[in-house]
């Protein structure tokens, strides 16, 4: 539930881990610069990316990630930097969806081709967050980072209904979650019981004495196990499967 402002230098570095580990090389989208004077910054590559040996552009496209807590997404998506709320212009941004959108860009030519590889683009990115303020920032970030693409690729605005089906997979793949649990955030109740559960004669609440009861922790909350929580458990889309799961059935249980 903290307020965490991640500046977009720290997610480039990270980012740029989860890509060394995929291709097998550094540098491959940019090289990092940490100057004398504390302050970092990037440096792009301008080339188009060259993909390793077995593995092609769809291949990166259609890889699956995940953004955890994720606030307004800013390892997925860098439209501005979040803490210094500076804009950052489309051939330097460094989230984890922007990278497949560049990747996009640089290997089709129709509009179709487009549309069909940056759809599936967004059906590759998750994240899940507990504040809804911040969810629907994050959801409105990629939004926006459909339509700066597609401009910036086609110099003009993508038709109505193609922004709408990337605002469905949005609906879908960026959701609020309580991380911890697993749950829609506070939705955990405690279990009613009747503690004196003995026949009687008459009816306590005749008699202006109702029964007393005890409240029963949700036993997910009660033993921290993710899979017995009372909570409505969130549910995601999986697009390659075309089928609807709780996330909490992705983790094994122990």
């Amino acid at each position: 539930m903290a307020e965490v402002f991640t500046p977009s230098w720290i997610c480039n570095k990270q980012n740029n881990l989860v890509d060394n580990a995929w291709f097998g090389r550094e540098s491959i989208f940019n090289t990092e610069v940490d100057n004398p004077d504390g302050t970092h910054s990037w440096i792009v590559s301008t080339e188009p990316i060259i993909f390793p040996e077995g593995k092609t552009w769809r291949d990166y496209v259609n890889e699956n990630r995940l953004e955890i807590t994720c606030g307004e997404a800013p390892y997925l998506v860098s439209r501005y930097d979040t803490v210094t709320g500076e804009p950052i212009p489309v051939e330097r941004r460094i989230g984890l969806l922007d990278r497949k959108l560049r990747v996009v860009s640089e290997n089709t030519e129709t509009t179709g081709e487009w549309l069909k590889a940056a759809q599936s683009a967004y059906q590759s990115i998750y994240g899940f967050e507990w504040q809804g303020d911040n969810l629907i920032l994050a959801r409105e970030a990629l939004l926006y980072t459909f339509l700066d693409y597609y401009r910036a690729k086609f110099g003009k605005d993508p038709q109505l209904k193609s922004l709408q089906y990337i605002a469905y997979i949005i609906s879908w793949n960026i959701w609020q979650m309580d991380g911890l649990k697993g749950v829609i955030p506070n939705s955990c109740i405690k279990l009613p019981k009747i503690k004196n559960e003995s026949l009687s004669l008459f009816n306590p609440e005749d008699l202006g004495e109702p029964q007393e009861q005890t409240l029963f922790e949700c036993p997910g909350c009660k033993n921290k196990d993710i899979h017995t929580h009372t909570g409505k458990y969130a549910i995601i889309k999986d697009w390659k499967e075309n089928k609807i799961l709780t996330f909490v059935s992705l983790i094994k249980q122990k």
